[in-house]
């Protein structure tokens, strides 16, 4: 379903496993990639700002995009995330990721801080120096964390315009009615309308015409239940699914924010540590327990994948 394009199905992000002392744990990497895949992952994000890229290194940001990728092997598509203010930059990235094997990257709008932000003109030229820059596709992440309003109608000029923008990460408020909006302006170029945001709207952007989700990495089984069903024509069984998950999805999201795979990956035994960067905290005991709790009412492969 996944294997070649345009991708479909659950990619959900992979988490940057540390050690207990906050340094690189390439070994948990390894058996968290071969978790991810064990559950259903139709293919995986690197890097991304659920994988706290934004407390790396570069060179910490190589290795671990270098382990990962000769590590998958071709297993899955890899989207290896090249999010920089600069566009150079973020060029030369893009083409080291293609050169290293990644089948996409993903790529937020320029910003930085509160109050730095780049003109409509201007972030079409950084997404025209990256897109020439590859001959792989790239996908937009429109987040909030961004804070720069994408309209549809750019979107879809981009896509139209520049050879390797095709595929759109939607996380913004009202996703469902922006993807939908943005399938009917861009149309055929519009190649993979993708849900974001741990899939706590997920089936109202299926019901839009979203092709892929890129979700948290604790559960990805659970998103196929969802996302299997609807793709096959059985929308109630998808909606059952979606209501059952709805929870844990929901204490991901609004509770525990990126912490939640780890630490499910810790609890199953598939990674030794769920510690992520100072100056992140971790989550609180009370917090951890109820993240548990509501996962192992639902049996994921996550909580018994390294017992």
């Amino acid at each position: 379903m996944s294997a070649t394009r345009p991708y479909r199905g659950v990619f959900p992000v992979a988490p940057t496993i540390f050690d207990n002392n906050g340094n690189l744990d390439l070994d948990g990497q390894r058996r968290c990639i071969d978790f991810m895949i064990d559950a259903g992952s139709q293919g995986l994000c690197i890097l991304a700002n659920f994988s706290e890229q934004f407390v790396l290194t570069d060179a910490e940001r190589e290795t671990v995009m270098r382990a990962v990728l000769e590590h998958v092997a071709g297993r899955v598509p890899v989207i290896v995330t090249t999010t920089q203010f600069g566009s150079a930059i973020c060029a030369a990235r893009s083409r080291q990721a293609e050169e290293m094997g990644a089948a996409m990257v993903m790529v937020m709008p320029p910003y930085h801080g509160a109050t730095f932000r780049v003109a409509e003109p201007g972030i079409f030229e950084f997404f025209r120096t990256v897109s020439d820059a590859v001959r792989i596709p790239v996908m937009i992440q429109d987040a909030p964390v961004a804070g720069t309003p994408l309209s549809v109608d750019f979107l879809a000029r981009m896509a139209k315009e520049l050879a390797n923008i095709r595929y759109f990460k939607i996380e913004v408020p009202m996703a469902a009615a922006k993807l939908r909006s943005l399938i009917a302006a861009g149309g055929s170029v519009i190649e993979g309308p993708w849900d974001g945001e741990e899939a706590i709207t997920l089936m109202a952007d299926l019901d839009a015409g979203a092709t892929g989700a890129m979700t948290g990495g604790g559960y990805p089984d659970g998103i196929r239940q969802i996302i299997d069903p609807f793709f096959a024509g059985r929308r109630e069984e998808a909606m059952q699914a979606y209501t059952r998950w709805l929870p844990l999805i929901n204490y991901e999201n609004r509770q525990c924010g990126l912490a939640a795979c780890k630490v499910l990956m810790h609890e199953g035994g598939v990674i030794a540590s769920d510690t992520v960067r100072h100056p992140l905290q971790p989550l609180h005991p009370a917090t951890r327990a109820g993240l548990i709790e509501i996962a192992r009412s639902l049996d994921p492969v996550v909580l018994r994948w390294g017992r």
